[in-house]
């Protein structure tokens, strides 16, 4: 058994440092740890390369920047690095990548510090091979429940930054726990405070109708997924109608086809949503293959 097989044999990138798993952990006083005050980022490598780094690392920094420290964190040339390193450490080509980046140990009072030492952790775990000759991670289209829970308006915590505070989508999959006759969906779906439709607990959601594809605007309090930009641009490239806008839940229901999108699924079908069946259709498997390819090129080639 090699160390990509093994969790407990792993070793994660812990502020400079390659360690074992069983001892890659943060002070207590992290902020990180005390008030969720840091920036994360889920990165999927195909063939040892990253996929949309410049994406990923446009979108830290600009989580940094809203936190207030990003003239603390290195340069991205040096969390690459240290990417590279720990998928090397662990003899990994396809793999989960999360890179998380806190204010660091400060003492404990709400009011940060200026003076910032950042902690920096970087975490993976094996995934099948992706692209053209790939595997999807899922072994089926998701089952999607629609959550009590509410998406937190923009204007109270900035949806376009990728924070460690994720207890908006937590809740909303403790949702998914209670089940439906025993059986729990694979997705909790939230809607914004005005009752439109807003993304999945982590991932961003797309439908067709009529042969346009929709999908929620970036102007609501949604995080602007970087596989959603893509496919966006998949979309474009190929010509095919499409349209961002704000949406209710019979729109949704009423869909030719649905798909839920993030780094790890990348393109994966909704097989109902509440009960009702929508699946996939021809415009998810043609962007899917599209996103094959790109994968493909970018990473394999």
């Amino acid at each position: 058994m090699g160390v990509s097989d093994s969790p407990d044999e792993r070793r994660y990138h812990v502020d400079g440092e390659l360690v074992p798993a069983e001892e890659a952990t943060v002070n207590v006083r992290d902020r990180g740890f005390m008030y969720g005050d840091g920036a994360f980022e889920t990165l999927r490598a195909y063939g040892g390369e990253v996929l949309a780094w410049d994406a990923h690392a446009d979108r830290l920094e600009r989580t940094c920047e809203r936190l207030g420290f990003a003239r603390a964190i290195p340069p991205r040339d040096d969390l690459r690095d240290r990417i590279a390193e720990t998928l090397a450490a662990n003899d990994l080509a396809d793999a989960y990548v999360k890179l998380s980046i806190s204010r660091g140990v400060q003492a404990g009072k709400l009011t940060p510090d200026p003076a910032v030492d950042p902690t920096i952790v970087v975490m993976v775990d094996s995934l099948p091979r992706g692209g053209i000759d790939g595997d999807p991670v899922w072994d089926s289209p998701a089952t999607v429940r629609t959550a009590e829970t509410r998406k937190i308006p923009d204007d109270a915590l900035p949806a376009a930054v990728k924070t460690h505070n994720y207890l908006n989508g937590i809740l909303a999959r403790l949702e998914l726990q209670q089940g439906i006759d025993g059986d729990p969906a694979d997705e909790a779906l939230l809607f914004d405070t005005d009752e439109y439709l807003a993304e999945g607990a982590t991932s961003n959601v797309f439908f067709v109708a009529g042969g346009v594809l929709y999908t929620p605007t970036a102007d609501q309090s949604i995080l602007p997924g970087v596989t959603r930009s893509m496919v966006l641009d998949l979309a474009r490239e190929e010509g095919l109608p499409v349209e961002t806008g704000r949406y209710e839940r019979e729109e949704l229901l009423g869909a030719d086809e649905a798909f839920l999108t993030n780094t790890t699924w990348e393109l994966r079908p909704i097989e109902a949503v509440d009960g009702e069946s929508i699946g996939a259709g021809p415009v998810t498997r043609l962007l899917a293959r599209l996103y094959d390819r790109r994968v493909e090129r970018s990473c394999y080639e």
